[in-house]
């Protein structure tokens, strides 16, 4: 079944698709842009914010012996 977010990210790329005169191609990009502009219009917001924020090398700075969060 699909999501209602997962709906709203297929709508806005159609629309992007679309907007730019069906031009084929350019899936990837109009589903990653209408994913970025539902997401951070959506309840989901702050998960976004910080999945936008996320940088890969933070990864390196965390001791994973360490018990704090």
């Amino acid at each position: 079944m699909i999501t209602m977010l997962e709906q709203k990210i297929r709508l806005r790329a159609r629309q992007l698709y679309e907007e730019r005169g069906e031009v084929e191609g350019l899936a990837l990009e109009d589903w990653t842009k209408a994913e970025s502009e539902v997401l951070r219009t959506s309840i989901l917001a702050p998960l976004w914010k910080v999945r936008q924020d996320f940088q890969p090398n933070d990864l390196q700075s965390i001791d994973p012996q360490s018990t704090e969060m």
